[in-house]
């Protein structure tokens, strides 16, 4: 499965510590995610990850160009939702188009945990369902 990784500035450690503990089900997956996470959860945890733009320089429109084109499988997005954002008009097109094509996306540690480890159980196998 191909994981796209993005968070809010305020959130950006909390993706660095989720991606520590959850290293050895998410190294066994593709990884990409916008410019200044990647660079975080990439030095923290040594993972290989596809980085684009910084989110509000277009990496958040990369990602969400790829979800069109059917490229992404999963989304962790850790949102802060009490500050608000130069780029939410880019956010809410991204969770837009993962409602539009079936993605499931995680916006915080709770349903983040839930999607890792349906991941590892082999419970989010629902593209052959839904294709």
């Amino acid at each position: 499965m191909t994981i796209a990784l993005t968070a809010h500035d305020a959130k950006k450690e909390l993706m660095v510590q989720f991606c520590i503990a959850y290293c050895g089900i998410l190294s066994r997956h593709s990884l990409c995610g916008t410019g200044t996470t990647s660079k975080m959860v990439s030095e923290a945890t040594g993972l290989e990850i596809t980085r684009f733009l910084s989110g509000g320089q277009g990496g958040d429109q990369q990602i969400a160009a790829r979800i069109a084109c059917n490229e992404i499988d999963l989304v962790l997005f850790f949102r802060d939702p009490l500050t608000r954002k130069e780029s939410e008009e880019d956010k809410a097109q991204l969770l837009r188009l993962c409602d539009v094509h079936n993605i499931p996306v995680a916006t915080n540690i709770a349903s983040a945990e839930a999607l890792i480890h349906a991941l590892e159980r082999g419970d989010l196998d629902w593209r052959n369902l839904v294709h």
